[in-house]
């Protein structure tokens, strides 16, 4: 093992360990029961041993033992009684695995009268070590049986239901019934941006839920394995409160004097008399489309209008196991198979409710073969198919951009409904969902096996999955207007002449059906390798190959250096993805755990890792496929060339590059290095502190540009250049690093306390966690900016409480106190952190395409978070760029409101008989309620600039009750 040694040196040195993701010490809780015939068997003595690893316990009053600190693999088992024959076998333990069922044969008389007390040391054996570990202050820590150190069991005071005194067997079988439901009575109302008085809806939230448990048998003809079976159904009403700004019903008029931008005429240049817009130059696209705005209900000023919205879902899920089906003494089998149907509501802002319809399928079939007593297999399949429906609320019912005049848009009943608009000014953004149907089925096959070799435990598979995605959907079939002073000076005006500022669409080639294959397969070695050190190295290879589409219908484009051409490639044939694959997949792991010194209880952990993004081509394949000339693409701007109207701005001019989007064909997949050191050591008075860093460096994270555009005011420097198409590259970075210090109190007279604070900065120059671009595509190094989840600062703060359990306070839990308020658990978590990043932007198209949101302002100096009337933010810190120039504000460059929430449970296990038991729990989120925001709104020029759009829920009540039988 000495080419292991410099591996161990590095390890000592840099002190790192415990990557997210890699499990140094592997540990899986395994559980069993003990029987004698239908007879639970307690204090039966159970011992586990893998290579010089042992572990014991006892059985408690059921005959139930669980070992819940050992590693997977292979373990030898053996389960001995006085009076019994002792059994053995070797168990593979694995996450998830099920419960071990050991049925005992009685000795004849004569040789219970002969046998030794077990196969295992006596009890006299476990005493000095007992009565060492009572002396030391964190004794409960360091031997637990059963979950005590003072096993009830073993001690001639506890009188166990035994063979003695057992009136009549009890039937194997288990159950588990539960209920939760919360409402709009028990629940705060949500919290009101306006400070508008809102009615608490009537809403209610229940889940029930019924489990069975028990062998698979009928009486005296045959038994094999174990059987659950499990029931839910879920009724939920969620509540919200939406605020926004709706035209008033002077402006439907056209009367904009209130306004704070008067309104320019765009055919003399000067502005409309009196900021009034002539009835006879509103267009008839703009009237039908304002019939589903409604009138504003309050005075306010950035926000005029605020409703409830009440969402509801209903789910069924039904879910069944077998395990433990053993052939022979070598083969066992398991199968697993569930079914849920969803079916919810989804009402918005305008009072449109869109449906989802959802169902999955899914079924699972494990066989394990013991070859050895040390090397075992597993074969699996599993199979699960997804079908999700998507019904539009004006689907089949009122064709709105066809009554309107709007042409060029989709024209299927089924997707029926209005264009989305978005107004830079603040006015209330519409859109309605569109018709979709989504139908996911994949196939897997695997084989992993684990070897105990020595030391050594070694484990090794491969898996294979082949994935459909069978989808019909248009991905912007209805289109989307954009409106932002380009022509009047007001976003509103423009909307009421019918001259929108940029246009987009994507129609036709509704029906895909994508094909994805996905390969992996690794090798570890998990062993100790000092009596003090524990090793885990291994590597893990993956492929996804690009997804393909079954007729060939994906479009890119074939680009020329420097992007002076662009000429569109159709696939064209059943397996062709237009994207090279990336096989390089090898991900090398290792992760060690050592204890400096034994008599100390601090312990290092340090690791390192790559991890792969197996994610990517979905939403690639999205794009490629609604594109020109399979379908109608489009993403333009208004110029004198392309005029645009809301009743022919979706339909394209010879000027207009129909490809919207192209991907590099060498796209690579993004990977992410990990490493990690914690230090663990114990304090005085049962306190626990952990150290941990946390390091990570992202290469080949996808980054979007817009190739040959220019700043407003700017001369084309390419004007035959292609233009107004997103271009996927795989170009991007990240790092992020993090320092966590966590202080543990163990529970001690019913409480127990834990404090973590995380201290952390992640940094990206390709905007993770959205589709973000970049706005100048000549200088990426300008995109480098906070990571959109980055938040510096985190504080979580747990505490529980059991009652009853104080010690020095007389006899105050006897009698009737203790009966009625012992044994009660209350929970909190008290979570406080600072704000995300948030970035300024305009809502105005790069200038040459239909694209908004990428531009950025100039910072004029003055103070960022010194807002007025309300607002968190100054607007006046951000200008409009020079002409010919980018804005300077950097991306991610706001943070966002600080977050913070204290939510909290009630629990008590009530005992009504040795069968049947009670668990009532109540649970409250934001229990002071107390109103946080999620974000701020960042786009400059518009009237709810450095307001809150949302806030977080308020507080809310769930009790539920759990019935265990």
């Amino acid at each position: 093992m000495s080419h292991y040694k410099p591996i161990l040196q590095l390890a000592f040195t840099t002190a790192v360990l415990c990557m997210t993701g890699v499990s140094v010490l592997t540990a899986s809780e395994h559980r069993g029961q003990v029987r004698f015939g239908e007879v639970p068997v307690p204090s039966a003595t159970v011992q586990a041993t893998q290579a010089d690893k042992t572990v014991h316990v006892l059985t408690d009053a059921e005959g139930l033992y669980a070992l819940p600190d050992v590693g997977e693999g292979n373990w030898t088992i053996q389960v001995a009684m006085p009076g019994f024959e002792t059994v053995k076998r070797e168990v593979t333990v694995a996450k998830d695995s099920a419960a071990e069922l050991w049925d005992l044969k009685m000795l004849p008389l004569a040789g219970i009268q002969g046998a030794p007390s077990s196969g295992f040391p006596k009890a006299s054996t476990f005493a000095p070590a007992l009565q060492s570990s009572l002396l030391q202050p964190d004794a409960a820590d360091r031997l637990l049986i059963n979950g005590s150190v003072v096993n009830g069991a073993a001690t001639p005071f506890g009188l166990q239901r035994a063979f003695g005194n057992v009136r009549s067997p009890r039937s194997p079988y288990r159950g588990t019934l539960s209920v939760s439901e919360s409402n709009g009575l028990l629940d705060a109302r949500p919290y009101s941006l306006t400070g508008q008085d809102t009615p608490q809806q009537n809403y209610s939230r229940l889940l029930t839920s019924l489990t069975i448990n028990g062998p698979l048998q009928i009486p005296n003809l045959f038994r094999m394995g174990q059987f659950t079976v499990s029931y839910s159904r879920t009724q939920n009403g969620n509540v919200s409160v939406q605020t926004a700004q709706m035209p008033t019903a002077a402006e439907r008029m056209g009367d904009l004097s209130a306004s704070p931008s008067a309104p320019i005429d765009p055919t003399t240049g000067a502005p409309f008399p009196d900021g009034v817009i002539p009835q006879s130059r509103i267009s008839p696209q703009a009237r039908a489309l304002l019939d589903l705005y409604p009138l504003p209900n309050s005075n306010g000023v950035r926000y005029n209008y605020q409703v409830p919205i009440v969402g509801a879902t209903h789910g069924d899920n039904v879910q069944g196991n077998i395990t433990n089906i053993r052939v022979g003494r070598s083969n066992q089998f398991t199968g697993s198979g569930s079914y849920s149907s969803t079916r919810s509501d989804n009402p918005d802002l305008f009072g449109f409710s869109d449906a989802i319809r959802s169902s999955s399928t899914s079924i699972a079939l494990t066989w394990v073969h013991r070859f050895t007593p040390r090397i075992s297999g597993n074969v699996r399949y599993q199979f699960a198919r997804t079908a999700v429906q998507t019904l539009p609320y004006f689907g089949n019912k009122i064709d709105v951009s066809g009554n309107a005049g709007i042409t060029g848009n989709d024209r299927n009943p089924q997707n029926w409904g209005p264009p989305a608009l978005s107004f830079a000014g603040g006015i209330a953004r519409l859109s309605t969902g569109s018709y979709a149907f989504d139908r996911t089925q994949s196939n897997v096959v695997g084989y992993t096996s684990t070897w105990i070799h020595g030391r050594h435990n070694l484990g090794y598979g491969v898996d294979y999955r082949r994935q459909q995605f069978n989808l019909f959907l248009q991905q912007n079939g209805r289109g989307t207007f954009t409106f932002n002073r380009a022509e009047t000076g007001n976003d509103f005006a423009e909307f009421l002449l019918g001259i929108p500022t940029a246009s987009s669409l994507a129609l036709g080639n509704a029906d895909k059906y994508f094909r994805q294959s996905f390969t992996n397969a690794y090798l570890t070695d998990d062993f100790r390798f000092l009596s003090s050190v524990t090793l885990n190295v291994g590597v893990r290879w993956e492929y996804e190959a690009p997804i393909t589409e079954k007729y060939g219908r994906l479009v890119n484009l074939d680009i020329a250096p420097g992007f002076v051409s662009a000429l569109p490639v159709i696939a064209g044939t059943s397996g062709t993805s237009l994207i090279r694959p990336d096989k390089n997949g090898l991900q090398p792991r290792i992760g060690v755990a050592w204890r400096p010194r034994a008599e100390s209880s601090m312990v290092v952990r340090a690791g390192y890792g790559i991890y792969r993004d197996t994610n990517v081509y979905r939403a690639i394949a999205d794009q490629m496929a609604q594109q020109s000339p399979l379908s109608n693409s489009l993403s333009v701007q208004n110029t004198p060339s392309n005029p645009l109207t809301l009743a022919n701005g979706f339909i394209g001019s010879p000027t207009v590059t129909a490809t919207t989007f192209a991907v590099d064909p060498n796209f690579q997949v993004g990977n992410a290095q990990n490493w990690n050191v914690s230090i663990q050591n114990n304090l005085p008075s049962a306190m626990a502190v952990t150290l941990t860093y946390l390091g990570i460096k992202g290469t080949h994270v996808p980054q979007r540009i817009l190739p040959n555009t220019f700043p407003y005011g700017a001369v084309n420097p390419c004007p035959t250049c292609p233009t107004g198409f997103v271009y996927l590259s795989s170009n991007g970075n990240t790092n992020r690093h993090s320092g966590t210090i966590e202080v543990r109190r163990r529970q001690q007279n019913g409480f127990e306390i834990s404090a973590s604070y995380t201290f952390a900065k992640a940094i990206d120059d390709a905007g993770l966690g959205g589709n973000s671009i970049a706005q100048n595509w000549l200088d990426i190094g300008a995109e480098r900016g906070l990571s959109n989840f980055d938040q510096r600062h985190k504080l979580v703060v747990e505490g529980q409480y059991t009652s009853g359990m104080l010690a020095r306070i007389g006899n105050f839990w006897d009698g009737w106190r203790g009966t009625l308020l012992k044994e009660w658990t209350l929970s909190s978590q008290w979570t406080i952190g600072s704000g995300l990043p948030l970035t300024p932007v305009f809502l105005a198209p790069v200038a040459g395409t239909g694209v908004t949101g990428s531009l950025r302002p100039d910072v004029t100096g003055e103070p960022l978070y010194a807002g007025v009337s309300g607002a968190s933010l100054n607007a006046a810190a951000f200008t409009v760029p020079a002409t010919g120039q980018w804005g300077n504000a950097g991306r991610s460059s706001i943070t966002g409101p600080g977050q913070f929430s204290l939510n909290a449970s009630l629990t008590r296990t009530f005992h009504v008989n040795q069968r049947v038991n009670m668990d009532l729990r109540v649970s409250a989120t934001n229990v002071l309620n107390h109103p946080t925001f999620p974000s701020w709104n960042t786009m400059v020029g518009n009237s709810q600039f450095g307001l809150p759009a949302n806030a977080n829920g308020m507080r809310t009540l769930q009790p539920s009750l759990r019935v265990r039988f």
